[in-house]
């Protein structure tokens, strides 16, 4: 019966020693924080956006900036898509596709960065997030699963975690925003290091 236990470690454990053996995903993970720092630097925003356990990613990320990481710091302007409110508005009139794009149309701005959460690489409504995003001048930073999707030629940055299993790849997704939100820290807070 306990064999599952050791089997799901040895299966993470695989999962992201593949992930970090291929060294272009090394820099696309500096590439993105890169693009986030420059634009906390110029008073830009990042906002972050997913469904379900990706959505919960979103807000941890957001969550982790406006509050307190590893050592007390100003707050950094970080947003996860996920007010209620707005969320049953927008599915109720223009339909669930529409949750997260009307929340950038409204609030996205060129120098900004949405984070966008995907284990599919398909969601239609981080698509459609993705596809405003881009025409205000937003640069775009992907978690994504599987093949990566439609959503990895469309963002900036797409940063691919080549499982099938979605649980795994929302492990290394969460990985990957705690190390976003310590590259950041390390940049605009060297003396929190």
């Amino acid at each position: 019966m306990s064999d599952y236990i050791k089997n799901s470690l040895n299966e993470a454990q695989d999962v992201l020693n593949r992930f970090v053996a291929n060294e272009e995903n090394i820099a696309l993970i500096k590439k993105a924080t890169d693009l986030m720092v420059e634009s906390f630097s110029n008073e830009g925003k990042v906002f972050s956006c997913g469904n379900g356990g990706s959505m919960c990613d979103a807000s941890h990320f957001a969550e982790e900036l406006t509050g307190r990481y590893r050592k007390d710091r100003k707050a950094l302007p970080a947003v996860a898509i996920n007010d209620i409110g707005h969320t049953t508005c927008v599915a109720n009139d223009y339909g669930y596709e529409f949750i997260f794009s009307r929340f950038m149309e409204g609030w996205g701005k060129k120098g900004d960065v949405l984070l966008a959460i995907s284990t599919s690489g398909n969601s239609e409504n981080v698509i459609k997030a993705v596809e405003v995003a881009k025409s205000k001048g937003v640069k775009t930073v992907g978690l994504l699963g599987k093949d990566g999707g439609k959503l990895s030629s469309m963002v900036d940055v797409p940063l691919v975690i080549d499982c099938k299993i979605t649980d795994r790849i929302q492990e290394i997704h969460i990985k990957l925003i705690h190390i976003f939100i310590e590259g950041i820290e390390r940049q605009l807070f060297p003396e929190n290091y």
